[in-house]
């Protein structure tokens, strides 16, 4: 299998180059995103030749080996190792995923790791979520009701209703589909994203609450609803198999019944 090599119009340099041990009869190379703020030098894409009988199964497997036994100061981040936290989401082989959940054996040839697409990067494959989560603040992620529940019982729910928010509730807000959407790369600042208007819907959707109006009002705007057109890059995406389009969609239907 030929080595991963850049375009000659590469705005990467390549950088060093970390060859397997000798001993090594499986390997594989991780090409990985370099970029440090404080050295001064341009991003760069640095080669690690891995030990594959002495890694894990996982692309994190492979970045947490490199980290611990090749070169310590690689930055990304990540915790659960369980599909469950979101903190490991990159760009895996051309494809927005969760490291911990992408098997090294579907990868052929040269496993090339870049941070999320069309963020600002703090480090190598660490970007910066502080917009993605203000706007994730901004749609009141949690229940609102003004009756009272029972002081008897917590506040019920019929198993028709519960069922409304499967699809939704599993959404670990690894922001995978966001930084797959063209619509959000152009006009992030304005349009919430498939992540967090698939959070918005999951709200409305739940029966309990009692805030559907005033949501909808905080949705109905030319951008932070509107720029969606539908693209579909984020359902094909979303490491956990969830439809954030149409979540979209049934947001755009719900404000259209309070019109007729």
């Amino acid at each position: 299998m030929a080595e991963f090599s850049l375009p000659k119009n590469s705005r990467y340099k390549k950088g060093k180059t970390y060859p397997a041990p000798e001993s090594a009869k499986r390997t594989k190379t991780v090409v990985l995103y370099r970029w440090n703020p404080e050295d001064g030098q341009n991003p760069r894409l640095d080669y690690y030749t891995i030990d594959l009988d002495k890694c894990g199964p996982m692309v994190l497997d492979a970045l947490i080996k490199i980290k611990n036994e090749i070169d310590s100061g690689v930055t990304f981040r990540r915790s659960c190792r369980e599909g469950i936290c979101g903190s490991c989401a990159m760009n895996i082989d051309g494809t927005n995923t969760l490291a911990c959940l992408k098997p090294i054996s579907e990868i052929a040839g040269d496993i090339k790791v870049f941070p999320l697409p069309h963020l600002p990067v703090i480090k190598d494959l660490v970007p910066d979520l502080s917009t993605a989560f203000a706007q994730y603040k901004s749609v009141q992620p949690w229940l609102q009701a003004d009756t009272a529940p029972s002081p008897q019982s917590e506040r019920k729910q019929s198993v028709t209703e519960r069922e409304k928010l499967d699809g939704l509730w599993e959404c670990v807000l690894c922001f995978c589909c966001s930084t797959s959407c063209p619509s959000y790369w152009w006009n992030g600042d304005r349009y919430l994203g498939p992540a967090v208007l698939l959070q918005a819907y999951r709200w409305i959707a739940d029966s309990r609450d009692e805030a559907t109006g005033d949501r909808l009002d905080n949705l109905e705007d030319p951008f932070r609803l509107y720029r969606c057109h539908t693209i579909m890059n984020c359902t094909r995406t979303c490491p956990k198999g969830l439809n954030p389009a149409k979540a979209i969609g049934e947001i755009k239907k719900k404000i259209a019944e309070r019109v007729l």
